[in-house]
């Protein structure tokens, strides 16, 4: 997996292609490979699709917009929109000079590392040669970023993740990761929204749920561009929030670092 570098919303690193997917979506993609630049000009690209969606006729047949690692897939009503002419808009849009930066949303989660929900910690810390304390330092103050959420409903691969802490997924997957699982791979982090087999390395796990019927708008939490920072919390505050959760008694909105706040952090 290549380096994140540094962003450079307005030259681009290749020239976009737009592949069909299908006969309702266009799949734009922006970079032959991974890499921050990319991936931060495909949340500027959504964005604004989304605001054009709402002035201009010729995107109204627009259904869907998915940001992903490098690329944008766009679907459309098939018997109603001019595919051609959207996808002629795509590439404009992605060869403008000048791209609005995306506004992320910034979120403060709780984790909890106590080693009874975090079974690699002490693992990797030896992997390291770090003390356990210091992974988990290490790895909460790093600010990461939601590049893309894919695998499963609301699962959201993010970057940011401090070199000393990447490692190859684990050797033998588990059949079983808990659900909320907060873990490692290669250079990203990640959260487990639901109990399921997975080889990243578990380094805690945040009581809160990734992904709820209950907000049908938007069921996943965290969206592509959404930026995270942790607050280490202990195990009996972990079984106080998941109590909290059970009962309803808790918002998203609690989570929701001002921009003010976000800008400085």
């Amino acid at each position: 997996m290549a380096a994140w570098s540094a962003m450079n919303l307005s030259t681009p690193a290749s020239p976009p292609r737009l592949l069909p997917l299908g006969d309702a979506a266009w799949t734009l993609e922006l970079a032959p490979g991974l890499d921050d630049t990319a991936n931060r000009r495909v949340m500027a690209l959504a964005d604004a699709l989304r605001a054009a969606r709402r002035c201009e006729p010729s995107l109204a047949d627009v259904t869907d917009v998915v940001p992903s690692f490098r690329s944008l897939t766009v679907h459309f009503d098939p018997l109603r929109a001019d595919a051609d002419a959207l996808g002629q808009w795509l590439l404009t849009a992605a060869q403008a000079s000048a791209a609005a930066p995306h506004t992320p949303r910034c979120w403060r989660l709780p984790l909890c590392c106590d080693l009874s929900v975090a079974p690699d910690l002490a693992d990797l810390a030896a992997a390291t040669g770090l003390s356990v304390e210091a992974v988990v330092s290490l790895f909460s103050q790093a600010p990461l970023r939601v590049a893309m959420i894919g695998f499963m409903p609301g699962f959201p691969y993010m970057t940011g993740l401090p070199p000393a802490l990447a490692r190859p997924r684990r050797a033998t997957p588990r059949k079983a990761v808990p659900a909320r699982s907060v873990a490692v791979a290669g250079e990203m982090a990640c959260i487990y929204p639901w109990q399921s087999p997975g080889g990243w390395h578990l380094l805690g796990r945040c009581p809160l749920p990734m992904f709820e019927l209950a907000h049908p708008q938007q069921a996943a939490w965290l969206q592509a561009g959404d930026e995270v920072r942790w607050q280490v919390i202990s195990l009996d505050a972990l079984t106080a929030l998941e109590q909290r959760v059970q009962r309803g008694a808790w918002r998203r909105e609690d989570f929701l670092i001002p921009s003010v706040e976000a800008a400085t952090s």
